[in-house]
């Protein structure tokens, strides 16, 4: 019991020291009404010195007062100057527990000093004493009323001194004064006592607020899945570090990465697997974290790299290579081998961009181009993206502004026997004739349609032409035209596709329609739901360009295909490297075990038509035959390959 009474004593008289919001609340409060009551309490001092200049003795009337007012002065001047400056949380306790310790020999010393004036005077005199204390006392428990161990112990020295004097002197107007100073200023302690601790509860409140809200500010910058800072925090980051780096005159570098294949895994494994797989894409990618190098994931499978330690070109190349590095090693999920890779794209500041937004999206366009050219590589925008970027602006402007009928038309290249060298078929190839950009090659504005998805507004009237072309052609000749991945990446464009193609009274069985392996990765649900529905019409479906993406054995089973069609980039000297020479052999063979057709793409030598013939490649396209031609060109070409037949 005894122990229990000391441990309440020992936490009403003492500072609390296990709340460091609590104890910077008070000072904040302390600091703006501690001036005030030393203003009072001089006032009043002074006040009741002057009546009491005729009848107590000098020191009491003008040294003690003054003495009083040096320390009063001292205190109020401290807690006024650090009113608006940060102070530490050790400076905070500090300065309270030095308040609280000195509350009782300033409130003993006021006491003293006034009870000292008592015995001079008259009655009137006598009185202004004990008002003095009483109205004192009421004021400094106000001040202090936000330090509960300083207001008690200010109203415990002055409240006992008062009642055991006034009631020594026996005076009953005295006495009674004395017990009513006591019962205002128990009631006054109650009142205090609830006062703070409604304010205690309200600093706590508002701390679990704010650390609620810190941890709800922390969740939205953190992406749920990976543990990394999400797209939000990435750009809070980069805005960041894009200010430092201008204000140090440092270089900044910002890296987007794309994995690569890994729409497959999802399609073949299912997205638990797939979300694995991105957990620990993210766990090797902080093995780059740094306090220079920031790693976020900025959504699906891209992420993002931050760095600002003012790296060379070669750094930065070096530090992408070992990003791509640890993607490409294989993952592990329950022994299963998972394969993917990554492209990164990287920008800096301010040689390349000028500000974030530039910054960001320049870093995303070398990915593009990385994507496009070199996947699984490290892309740093240079000054010839600049330029191309500005030119596919330019073509992006032009395209949007193009009458899609009259400034664009087809031209097609035949598809031959490689052993009659009958023609078999003729590609359609677009090309545009822009009245602004001229003649535009398609490498040029077909991938600026399809990253922009203009070539939703293309495909229509290219395929419509080229059905009309075909109309002449003789029964036996098929036409090839390729399809995009926003083609064939819904059912209504599907079906407008379809409706096109039924309008236009040409025979579907005679057309095959060309996709590519990046648009059967970006979603193989649909791509085959699409398949299906060409396949029902009649059409061929031929796979282009074959052995470039990320498409597995198990999704050419999984898919309706007819065709394959074999990358120019296997060919170009097939016949002085053993390497592709047996890739292009194990292709051939894949397709004869499949029961489909196989067609080699841009063969220009004849010893590269020797080797692949060897091979049993059956059909091939390319400028060793003839470069693309236009429509009425087609059934001369035709009635000449005859003639040339017949005169063998």
């Amino acid at each position: 019991m005894i122990g229990r009474v000391k441990g309440l004593w020992l936490t009403l008289m003492s500072v609390p020291r296990d709340n460091p919001r609590l104890l910077r609340a008070q000072y904040v409060a302390l600091s703006r009404q501690l001036p005030m009551m030393y203003f009072i309490l001089l006032v009043n001092t002074w006040a009741l010195a002057v009546t009491h200049l005729d009848t107590a003795p000098g020191w009491l009337t003008l040294a003690m007062p003054a003495l009083l007012t040096i320390i009063s002065f001292w205190r109020a001047q401290i807690w006024w100057r650090n009113r608006n400056d940060p102070v530490s949380e050790a400076d905070i306790l500090a300065t309270l527990t030095r308040t609280n310790q000195l509350a009782p020999f300033i409130a003993a010393g006021f006491t003293a000093w006034s009870l000292a004036l008592y015995p001079y005077g008259d009655a009137y005199a006598q009185a202004h004493v004990a008002f003095f204390m009483g109205i004192t006392v009421i004021v400094c428990i106000f001040c202090l009323m936000h330090l509960r161990s300083a207001a008690l112990i200010t109203t415990l020295v002055v409240d006992v001194a008062f009642v055991v004097f006034f009631a020594s002197t026996h005076n009953p107007t005295f006495i009674a004064t004395s017990i009513n100073i006591l019962l205002v200023s128990s009631a006054m302690l109650i009142v205090l006592q609830n006062n703070y601790r409604d304010f205690t509860s309200l600093v706590n409140a508002q701390a679990k607020t704010e650390q609620l809200s810190n941890e709800n500010l922390r969740l939205a910058n953190l992406d749920s899945l990976t543990g990394l800072p999400n797209r939000r925090q990435f750009f809070t980051t980069l805005d960041n570090a894009t200010s430092e780096a201008l204000k140090s005159r440092k270089r900044l570098a910002v890296g987007i990465l794309d994995l690569d294949g890994f729409k497959p895994v999802n399609d073949l494994y299912g997205h638990s697997v797939g979300d694995k797989v991105l957990t620990l894409v993210a766990e090797r990618l902080l093995e780059l974290s740094s306090p220079t190098v920031h790693v976020a994931r900025l959504g699906g499978d891209e992420f993002a790299l931050v760095m600002k330690d003012d790296l060379s070109d070669e750094s930065l190349q070096a530090l992408g290579r070992k990003a791509c590095g640890l993607l490409r090693t294989e993952f592990m999920l329950a022994d299963v081998p998972i394969h993917i890779g990554a492209t990164l794209g990287i920008a800096t500041f301010p040689g390349s961009a000028s500000d974030t937004t530039q910054l960001y999206e320049y870093a995303d366009y070398a990915l593009y181009q990385g994507k496009r050219s070199n996947p699984g590589t490290v892309c740093l925008f240079s000054a010839s993206h600049h330029e191309q970027l500005h030119r596919d602006a330019m073509t992006e402007q032009a395209l949007r502004r193009a009458d899609m009928e009259d400034e664009f038309y087809v031209l097609f290249q035949p598809i031959l026997n490689s052993h009659s060298h009958e023609t078999v078929a003729f590609e359609a190839l677009a090309r545009w004739n822009s009245p602004e950009l001229g003649q535009v090659a398609p490498g040029v504005f077909i991938p600026v349609a399809e990253h922009t998805g203009l070539i939703s507004r293309l495909t229509p009237p290219l395929l419509g032409k080229a059905l009309r072309e075909a109309h002449a052609w003789p029964e036996g000749i098929r036409l090839s035209f390729n399809l995009s991945a926003i083609d064939c990446g819904s059912h209504e464009s599907v079906q407008q596709i379809i409706a096109l193609i039924r309008d236009s009274g040409f025979d579907p069985a005679r057309l095959d329609l060309e996709i590519t392996e990046t648009a059967i990765v970006q979603d193989m649900a649909q791509m085959q739901r699409a398949i299906i529905q060409f396949r029902q019409l009649g059409c061929g479906i031929s796979l282009d360009d074959f052995g470039t993406g990320y498409s597995s054995l198990s999704q050419l089973h999984a898919l309706s295909l007819t065709k394959l069609k074999i990358d120019r980039s296997f060919v170009a000297g097939i016949q002085h490297n053993p390497a592709t020479f047996k890739i292009v052999k194990s292709l051939v063979g894949l397709t004869h075990d499949m029961d489909m057709e196989c067609v080699i793409e841009g063969v220009e030598t004849r010893e590269e038509l020797a080797a692949l013939t060897s091979l049993g490649c059956t059909q091939v396209q390319g400028y060793l035959f003839s470069r693309p031609i236009p429509a009425a060109e087609t059934l001369a070409w035709l009635g000449q390959a005859r003639v040339e037949r017949l005169s063998s």
